[in-house]
């Protein structure tokens, strides 16, 4: 997982060539950036099968 202004990259579990990306657009009000590490839950809202890139909601 890396942090960047924007939002967070995600590592997916059970999906090892996937990169996750959740952008603070995509976030609750009021949700801060998670820490690297930390465990997060969320739900796709857009993806590139070619590439396995994946745009995703946090949801806790």
């Amino acid at each position: 997982m890396g942090r960047q202004p924007f939002g967070v990259f995600l590592r997916i579990d059970g999906v090892p060539d996937a990169i996750g990306l959740a952008e603070i657009t995509a976030m609750p009000a009021g949700f801060e950036l998670p820490g690297m590490g930390a465990e997060v839950a969320g739900e796709v809202i857009w993806h590139v099968e070619h590439n396995h890139q994946v745009k995703i909601r946090i949801t806790s």
